[in-house]
């Protein structure tokens, strides 16, 4: 039983990450209709961010996550304005073309600036875990679930109570509509865009500390981000944050039971088990985001 509390405590506090990146991810596609090919360097972005302003600058912790955030937000900003306003209206194959070209680029720019050798994020937290009862949990650890939970809930409200998020639901809903209804279309893509990558910058930020910062760590995560985002239900934000903990949940039982090394071999199956029963995901998209 104490294994198992552990593992379950180990999977919530990657489950919370996982839903981050899968949010961003169905954001962007939901309202945008755009496959974000850069989530996984907007990612990696965010734990280098960490780096330099924690490591490198000496900046205070907390302040260095809230700042790699905003940095990731300014970022997915200029990936908007810059590559994909241009394209709006362009046939989804170009889009998907230069989407992959820009998250090459920014992969090799970060192997550029920061070399090949993996960077360890400093943090205040002591190295000495926590002891819950059975469970033992790092300080860290703990800090990134809270985190992860208070995000969740704050974006929850951002889409479900503010003039923001019926703005962006009007959008994913009807563009041309909402457009006649005085919504600015071409703001809240840029709004938009830049959410979902300050969703995914942060979740880099947070596990930068846990875990290594190095120029390819966002490959994978990509390919899991677009994993929760089918799993959930293309276009279903509450299937994204489900579909984050599901995987998490899995790889974490599958890695303690089975074998370490099939660790992310057994999301995957996961996901093509879920797709041979239901090929629309979990949770059918529905009429609304959020």
């Amino acid at each position: 039983m104490a294994e198992f509390l552990q593992h379950c405590a180990n999977a919530m506090i990657l489950g919370g990450t996982y839903a981050l990146l899968g949010i961003g991810l169905t954001l962007i596609f939901g309202i945008m209709r755009v496959v974000n090919f850069t989530h996984g360097e907007l990612y990696t972005f965010g734990a280098y961010m960490a780096f330099m302003l924690a490591g490198l600058f000496a900046f205070n912790f907390f302040v260095s996550l809230v700042l790699a955030a905003l940095l990731g937000v300014a970022l997915g900003a200029l990936i908007e304005r810059v590559l994909l306003r241009p394209l709006r209206g362009a046939d989804i194959d170009t889009t998907m073309l230069v989407m992959i070209g820009a998250g090459i680029a920014l992969q090799a720019s970060e192997q550029l600036v920061w070399g090949g050798v993996a960077k360890s994020v400093p943090n205040p937290f002591p190295t000495a875990p926590l002891t819950i009862g059975p469970v033992s949990i790092g300080p860290i650890r703990l800090f990134v679930l809270g985190v992860a939970v208070l995000l969740l809930i704050a974006f929850y409200g951002l889409i479900n109570r503010t003039r923001l998020g019926m703005a962006m639901r009007a959008t994913f809903q009807d563009p041309d509509t909402a457009a006649l209804m005085g919504v600015n279309i071409r703001v809240m893509y840029t709004m938009t865009f830049a959410l979902g990558s300050g969703l995914a910058a942060i979740a880099g930020a947070l596990l930068g500390p846990i875990f290594i910062v190095y120029p390819t760590m966002g490959d994978l995560v990509a390919l899991k981000a677009f994993a929760i985002v089918i799993l959930g239900g293309l276009g279903n934000i509450p299937g994204a944050v489900i579909g984050g903990f599901v995987l998490a949940f899995v790889e974490e039982f599958g890695a303690g039971y089975v074998s370490s090394g099939y660790r992310d071999a057994m999301g995957f199956l996961l996901i093509i088990a879920v797709l041979i029963v239901r090929p629309r995901g979990l949770f059918a998209a529905k009429e609304r985001i959020g």
